[in-house]
């Protein structure tokens, strides 16, 4: 059986586009937080951040996905100014430095307009255009690329209990939604990216059902993002800690790539880059 066919985008992200559809795109992760799941702390400072960043981008990301707020399970909202002051000068020291795609990973309407001023093009949005009422007209005003997650609940209380009778269904219900809210409220089809939320809310067999049935978010007409890396279904398989689900990542990684996603979002960009590869080459793509 052939791999499922991966329609082509072409991302309009404020004065830049992103091709999307060919080879798998790398997001790289750069948390500036205390206390994300995986790195919190490492690169809070932003000689920190911009050193990871470097790095980032010399393993072969695409776009850098910059975080001041943990969404980790359990996770308390960050207040508007620090979260601004996390991840603004970041982004604004790494347009400097860098050409490269730069997201912010914001569900605050304020920090996403403010990282835009700055040089952000694509605001990842966990709340799917839900937190903050302001947030759609953000994107629409900027022409910013919005990425379109699924989240049952909050982080606060995500993973207590989340019930679902056909998560695939359901899921894919909400993002059809969203996606027209969005183009109501004036977002163009060729801004939105979609990502199911693997790990927001989700018990641990909805993740593996979402990875293996990816591709039914395919008629929905947008690319897809997943972000599976280092993620507590992997470690509860596995019985492993944060750090030792480098091979975990990757199978799910390969999964999802194969399975429909354009775009993947992860910690360990030069091996995930590698993991990509191979699953491209596999569905035909070996540029």
């Amino acid at each position: 059986m052939s791999a499922p066919l991966h329609h082509r985008y072409v991302l309009r992200c404020v004065d830049r586009k992103l091709e999307l559809g060919g080879r798998t795109r790398i997001m790289g992760i750069l948390n500036v937080t205390p206390d994300s799941f995986s790195d919190g702390g490492r690169f809070f400072s932003c000689d920190d951040a911009l050193r990871q960043a470097e790095q980032l981008i010399a393993e072969g990301a695409d776009v850098l996905d910059i975080g001041g707020e943990s969404t980790r399970p359990g996770a308390l909202p960050v207040d508007l100014e620090e979260e601004i002051r996390r991840v603004v000068p970041v982004i604004e020291a790494l347009c400097k430095r860098f050409d490269i795609l730069l997201s912010v990973d914001t569900c605050k309407s304020v920090v996403a307009h403010a990282a835009l001023e700055h040089g952000a093009r694509i605001i990842n949005d966990i709340s799917g255009l839900t937190f903050d009422a302001k947030m759609a007209q953000v994107a629409a005003q900027s022409g910013a690329a919005v990425v379109i997650m699924h989240i049952k609940g909050t982080p606060r209380d995500m993973q207590q209990n989340p019930l679902y009778e056909d998560v695939t269904g359901e899921i894919h219900d909400f993002l059809a939604r969203q996606m027209s809210y969005a183009q109501e409220q004036g977002i163009q089809a060729d801004q939105i990216v979609l990502d199911p939320g693997i790990g927001f809310g989700k018990r641990l067999e909805d993740n593996y059902t979402l990875l293996r049935e990816l591709a039914r978010f395919h008629d929905l007409g947008a690319p897809l993002l997943l972000g599976p890396s280092r993620k507590s279904f992997i470690g509860k398989v596995l019985d492993a800690a944060t750090d030792d689900r480098l091979e975990g990542t990757a199978a799910a990684v390969t999964a999802a790539i194969l399975n429909g996603a354009h775009m993947i979002r992860v910690h360990d960009v030069r091996i995930m880059k590698r993991v990509a590869r191979i699953s491209d080459a596999i569905r035909g793509i070996l540029s």
